[in-house]
């Protein structure tokens, strides 16, 4: 019974590296070393196998089922190419969020303005049509 866990640490568990060079890559669970720490690896992006405690990483939803523990690097890539678990991580809310954050501290001054103008614009296109409808209800 898993009770009100919802991602627990298994092999083929995905996760998503916070800390060190590699912070805000996503890795697989190939083997369990104990309580405190895995190895991971990420052949499909660029993370060496290592073994890494699970303060330093955040479980995701994805599971690549049926991983054998100790898997080879280049298994593991055709096993994650045929779940196509890149694709999956880069359709979550979660990625797309990061995603975002990543590119609007690239901004500049500039790109900056122009979006607070576009969202502007936007908010009072809405605002209009928002007031539009309230009117016919009334």
């Amino acid at each position: 019974m898993q009770g009100s866990f919802k991602r627990l640490v298994e092999v083929g568990r995905v996760v998503l590296l916070t800390h060190g060079g590699d912070a805000g890559k996503i890795a697989t669970i190939v083997d369990i070393v104990d309580h405190n720490r895995a190895v991971i690896d990420g052949p499909t992006t660029n993370v060496q196998r290592q073994v890494i405690s699970f303060k330093n990483v955040v479980l995701t939803d994805i599971v690549v089922k049926n991983l054998p523990r100790t898997i080879g690097s280049k298994a593991l890539a055709k096993f994650l190419e045929k779940e196509q678990v890149v694709e999956a991580w880069q359709k979550t809310a979660w990625a797309k969020k990061l995603e975002a954050r990543k590119r609007r501290a690239a901004m500049s001054d500039f790109d900056r303005f122009k979006l607070m103008r576009l969202k502007k614009q936007q908010r009072a296109i809405v605002d209009r049509q928002v007031a539009l409808l309230k009117k016919e209800r009334a």
